[in-house]
């Protein structure tokens, strides 16, 4: 038995750190080696489930990390549908400040939900982290009024992606400690060095969202440690469409407009993932 206490405490770290759905089935071999048990699969997940700190993703987590990714793609579609206009070097005020690309964000947000995000509760984290998402998207597009709005230049590099991060950088400063936001894709397609996946979503994008059989627009979620702390995250993949084939398709190799090589990518491909942490 000694022996045996031994060898699961060398392993134990190694456990810790693996991934959630692998570190349940790992905590109930373990349990079982330990005392010299052997049992069928189904037996040692519901050993591992009720070992204290490992959870299942709860459906309000669940609920929320979509709400907040339906969101932060209505803003940037948002940026998308007034790209030519914030980027037409004639125009002087766009009439795109932050109380009406949130207005048009949530509209879009109504339709693809059937939900109007002020009717959630304030009072609820739901409703808590909703509201400081869309204070972030009227204080990006707010502060960003003299670019959007300058004269005499066509492409000004307000894009939707340069606005997606900018809503999750703020958006993460009112949440510190609470959830975190960002976009990031497979480390080959990676622009900005603040996008780089972490060790969690680079495994969830191998082994889960770049997988053939992995279901087109599901999301992958899991309740493991992050910062030390209980976490529910959430990876929610994102396709190129046609239009974001204008800087990311073909010919690869090419310079888009940003400045960056072209990729190659085809419609449909997985280009981006919205990474949510929620803390608990």
């Amino acid at each position: 038995m000694r022996a045996r206490l031994a060898a699961l405490q060398q392993s134990g770290r190694l456990l810790l750190e693996a991934p959630m759905h692998r570190r349940a089935i790992g905590i109930g071999l373990a349990l079982l080696w330990l005392f010299g048990i052997s049992a069928p699969l189904a037996t040692i997940l519901s050993i591992a489930a009720n070992v204290p700190g490992f959870s299942q993703p709860s459906e309000d987590d669940a609920k929320i990390a979509k709400s907040l990714a339906t969101m932060l793609r209505a803003g940037r579609t948002v940026i998308s549908r007034h790209q030519d206009r914030i980027n037409d070097p004639t125009l002087g005020d766009k009439r795109l400040d932050g109380k009406a690309v949130l207005h048009e964000a949530v509209t879009i947000y109504k339709e693809t939900t059937g939900i109007d995000p002020f009717a959630i509760d304030a009072a609820s984290l739901h409703g808590k982290l909703l509201r400081m998402q869309m204070d972030s998207i009227v204080e990006v597009i707010d502060s960003h009024q003299q670019t959007i709005n300058r004269q005499g230049v066509g492409f000004k590099g307000f894009i939707p992606a340069v606005f997606g991060r900018l809503v999750n950088e703020a958006f993460g400063r009112r949440t510190a400690g609470i959830a975190e936001m960002k976009v990031t894709a497979p480390t080959e397609l990676i622009r900005n060095p603040r996008a780089q996946p972490d060790t969690w979503e680079s495994e969830v994008i191998r082994e889960k969202l770049l997988s053939a059989a992995w279901p087109k627009d599901q999301p992958f979620a899991a309740v493991l440690q992050a910062k030390g702390r209980t976490a529910h995250r959430t990876a929610v993949p994102e396709y190129y469409g046609r239009s974001c084939l204008t800087c990311h398709g073909s010919p690869k190799g090419e310079i888009d407009i940003t400045g960056y090589a072209k990729v190659g990518a085809n419609e449909g491909d997985l280009g981006g993932v919205i990474s949510i942490t929620l803390y608990h």
